[in-house]
């Protein structure tokens, strides 16, 4: 089963997911994409780490996550990926200028194919102004080309706002 929850900024996204994944009652692993690169990151992993709670697998993967997922990957899981716009983010810095498309075909192909649940949470980036600037354009357009291409193969996904999951595909759980 493959999940998309999808929000805004402090939308409860992460909370819902982290739910979802502790309502399966299986071993959970949560694969965060963020780097503490500064102080106000370290901040917001720790927010996250605290509410989460010790009872998860932990691995950080800030670019390759086709490969760290298929490496993880076995039955009864569930793997818990927070979050899809940090990971992209990563792609669009990184050296390599062909990496983001090369990063995302590997995990689109890969997402079918695994024995896990998977729940994958991203903002949805394309519900404000037009951004200023170039990689800031290319940001929203990757991460909006993205999560269609995800709402294609996911049997469930759902939209957060201000706390509350609105069911977009598939059956609330």
């Amino acid at each position: 089963m493959l999940h998309l929850v999808l929000g805004g900024a402090r939308s409860g996204k992460s909370h819902y997911a982290e739910q979802l994944a502790l309502a399966t009652q299986k071993p959970r692993v949560y694969i965060a994409t963020a780097q503490a690169v500064d102080q106000e990151m370290q901040e917001r992993i720790y927010h996250h780490q605290q509410r989460r709670g010790q009872d998860w697998h932990l691995v950080e993967e800030p670019i390759y996550l086709a490969e760290r997922l298929q490496a993880l990957d076995r039955e009864n899981q569930v793997i818990l990926v927070d979050c899809l716009t940090v990971w992209m983010s990563n792609l669009l810095y990184a050296q390599d200028p062909e990496v983001q498309k090369r990063e995302c075909l590997k995990l689109l192909e890969l997402l079918p194919n695994l024995k896990s649940e998977i729940i994958l949470v991203s903002n949805e980036t394309g519900l404000g102004v037009v951004p200023l600037g170039e990689i800031t354009r290319r940001f929203v357009d990757e991460s909006g080309r993205l999560h269609q291409a995800l709402g294609q193969i996911c049997q469930n996904a759902v939209f957060c706002v201000a706390g509350f999951p609105m069911q977009l595909k598939g059956v609330e759980k």
